[in-house]
């Protein structure tokens, strides 16, 4: 058996919009999950916390290529159910303006409990994110590589940015969702953990003190998955293009079997107050963020730090047979990501004489066709 082996599961969250004014739809029809459900096949589509969202689970993948033809399947199940009843689906993290108060959740007992626990903090929750799952090693290999990828993980946030707006506005950020998460408890990056046990006491002290019911109340950015024997990536916008969220897997696959297999030579951890002022750095300017070295005591242009990590990952992508998907590291840094794709469209409708509503309207349009470019018609 492979010990370097990787099974890989993606987890993807969109908003649903009305066909023709393009805002959230408050109270999508039925219809649209239970066609998606009676049609998934080896997928899953499930309910979010708000009604206007729903989230696919692709099935488990031994290799990234099936990753991109899962990804292909299930954007296509929900955007073909959408279109039959009225929807669009948007890829994207907020809905450029969309209203928090005229939102409703979803009617779920998991969910009534948070909207009485969290409050206003989860009324204004209109987020949709991109979670990937990697298998390997033992449940201990996990946890060290999991804590060891912490510092890498701005990077890869910063290249899947795609929530610039929230509410109608520019917010300044290539990714507001990330402000709009941290209102909630457990959340951000996890502290340096060594052992699986070492996960569960904590684990065990969140839960004598009834602060969780389980690990899936960890919202951390990676976390041990509480279903599953994975690690959850749990930091990056959903992606606009599969191209780009294909680019998020392999990186992903490639750091963790990498780490993997360095995991009795990795380098001392970094302060994690140093790996989150990355993260803010990263959700606040997506591709053009200078970020501290991910090894050194300096701080480097991201396009320097991914050219020297995709080559240190190039054997990987090989063995993964992922080195086109690693490789869109480059496009994206070179041409902006989905956030700076949606704030320059924004200000040339303006520049062209769109009112605030049209060009925010045009920006929906855009994410509805980048949401479904690829897939069979």
């Amino acid at each position: 058996m492979d010990k370097l082996a990787i099974t890989l599961g993606v987890e993807e969250e969109f908003f649903l919009v009305d066909a023709a004014s393009r805002d959230l739809l408050v109270d999508p029809a039925k219809e649209i999950f239970a066609q998606c459900e009676r049609n998934a096949g080896s997928h899953k589509v499930v309910h979010e916390f708000l009604r206007s969202q729903i989230e696919t689970n692709s099935r488990v993948c031994d290799s990234v290529a099936e990753v991109r033809q899962a990804l292909l399947e299930t954007r296509a199940l929900v955007a073909d159910a959408a279109s039959r009843h009225g929807a669009r689906v948007v890829a994207a993290s907020t809905h450029p303006f969309g209203r928090w108060d005229e939102q409703m959740h979803t009617a779920e007992d998991r969910y009534r409990r948070f909207a009485v626990i969290f409050q206003e903090s989860v009324r204004r929750f209109i987020v949709a994110g991109m979670h990937v799952h990697a298998g390997f090693g033992d449940a201990d290999d996990r946890i060290r590589v999991m804590t060891a990828m912490r510092r890498y993980l701005p990077l890869l946030h910063a290249l899947s940015t795609s929530s610039p707006f929230s509410g109608g506005r520019m917010t300044g950020f290539k990714s507001y969702r990330l402000n709009l998460i941290g209102a909630l408890p457990r959340t951000s990056l996890p502290g340096a953990l060594d052992s699986r046990a070492d996960y569960d006491r904590l684990l065990e002290s969140y839960r004598q003190m009834d602060f969780v019911q389980d690990g899936s109340e960890l919202w951390w950015d990676i976390r041990p998955s509480q279903q599953y024997p994975t690690v959850e990536m749990r930091i990056c916008d959903v992606c606009s293009r599969i191209d780009e969220a294909m680019c998020m897997v392999a990186l992903y696959a490639c750091l963790a079997r990498w780490l993997l297999r360095n995991k009795d030579s990795l380098p001392p951890e970094p302060p994690t107050e140093i790996i989150a002022e990355n993260r803010w750095l990263a959700q606040r300017y997506g591709v053009f963020a200078i970020l501290g070295s991910p090894l050194g005591k300096d701080r480097k242009d991201i396009g320097d730090i991914a050219q020297w990590l995709t080559g240190e990952l190039a054997e990987d992508a090989a063995a993964l047979e992922c080195e086109a998907e690693l490789n869109y590291v480059d496009e994206i840094i070179r041409n902006g990501s989905s956030a700076d794709r949606q704030i320059d469209l924004y200000r040339l409708r303006r520049l062209e004489g769109d009112s605030e509503e049209e060009a925010l309207a045009a920006v929906v349009d855009a994410l509805i066709e980048e949401t479904c470019e690829g897939l069979a018609a």
